[in-house]
């Protein structure tokens, strides 16, 4: 069953710092902070909409949820309780700073039913936050991590790419420390740069050059092929469409389906790495007597587009690289992002 969240949003309340990345109102499309009413408002709708309620959890998104003054917090979490429960939704997700968890809080949140914790970690290298003015450590992530695993909550790590001043190997430190962290959970957010941020003086001024569109699809695709062997599930790559993000964005990475770029360039790769395989059991290194006959590969059916690509990319791909027409077919036995060579 599919999983789906209620989303509340709370815009930059409780979170002490600008960071240079960060425009939450173009974000969440919203200035004026919820209340009960609000709360109450939105979880009585989705009480009429939504069927399979024991998969659904209210989320209170967009700020920084332990870091508003508690009375407030208390506030969002009592208006929350009368639509969690038998028949009704599963519990409350939040998401957070890392240096703003502590046992307390978390007492409280269990308290609430607050089932899914996830912490903006943004990157793992201490030069990277700091860069970007985010106030708070590598160390913070994984000590708040494993507070949150303590008590019992589902984790969730946020993480954003092609930050100002992170490198290649700032990227492999993110991707290596959440995989030691090895989160439930994990969103990764490609930067875009927003009208009115630090991030956009700074790429104004030239002092902020990002890598290229596609090479962030590659890296992208990447960390999520190493995500999906460790087992942590990816629950969004990429900001949600936006007509507000599209009206303030000035550069980075922004595409309304950002994932399916990433996911088909997965297909690519394993479709590649497959007649690979294929050329070394048949030819050793002989590599032209393989890629000189056309393929039919098959994968889960509901990956077909996936695999085919945007504007059919990755058949373009296969003809133009190496001049050989590729078909892609549906066969129920295949998993997903597996691809099985038939002729």
């Amino acid at each position: 069953m599919k999983h789906s969240n209620i989303s509340i949003f709370v815009p930059h309340a409780g979170c002490p710092f600008q960071c240079a990345f960060c425009n939450q109102h173009t974000i969440t499309s919203q200035t004026n902070l919820p209340h009960a009413e609000d709360v109450v408002r939105i979880c009585s709708q989705a009480m009429q909409e939504i069927s399979e309620k024991s998969q659904a959890e209210i989320a209170f998104f967009g700020g920084s949820f332990t870091a508003i003054p508690e009375q407030y917090m208390l506030e969002l979490l009592k208006s929350a309780q009368p639509f969690i429960g038998k028949d009704k939704f599963h519990g409350i997700r939040i998401s957070t700073r890392p240096d703003c968890i502590t046992p307390e809080i978390l007492e409280i949140l269990k308290k609430y039913h607050v089932t899914a914790i996830e912490l903006g970690a943004q990157s793992m290298s201490d030069k990277v936050l700091q860069a970007n003015h985010r106030g708070h450590s590598a160390k913070d992530v994984f000590q708040s991590s494993a507070m949150i695993r303590e008590y019992g909550f589902e984790l969730g790590l946020q993480v954003m790419k092609g930050l100002y001043r992170s490198t290649i190997d700032d990227e492999s430190t993110t991707l290596n420390a959440v995989c030691e962290i090895h989160p439930d959970t994990v969103r990764i957010y490609p930067v875009v740069i927003l009208k009115g941020t630090k991030l956009a003086e700074l790429y104004q001024s030239g002092e902020y050059v990002p890598m290229s569109f596609d090479d962030m699809v590659k890296m992208v695709a990447s960390d999520m092929r190493i995500y999906m062997d460790e087992e942590i599930q990816i629950i969004k790559v990429g900001l949600h469409a936006s007509e507000f993000v599209e009206a303030d964005k000035i550069g980075g990475y922004y595409h309304p389906a950002f994932r399916e770029l990433c996911e088909s360039e997965i297909y690519q790769l394993r479709m590649e790495s497959a007649v690979m395989a294929l050329q070394w059991e048949l030819h050793g290194f002989r590599r032209q007597t393989v890629w000189t006959e056309d393929r039919v590969f098959a994968v889960n059916p509901h990956c077909i587009s996936k695999a085919v690509g945007q504007k059919k990319a990755n058949i373009r791909y296969f003809y133009e690289t190496y001049g050989i027409r590729v078909k892609i077919v549906g066969d129920e036995t295949v998993k997903h992002f597996d691809v099985k060579i038939i002729s």
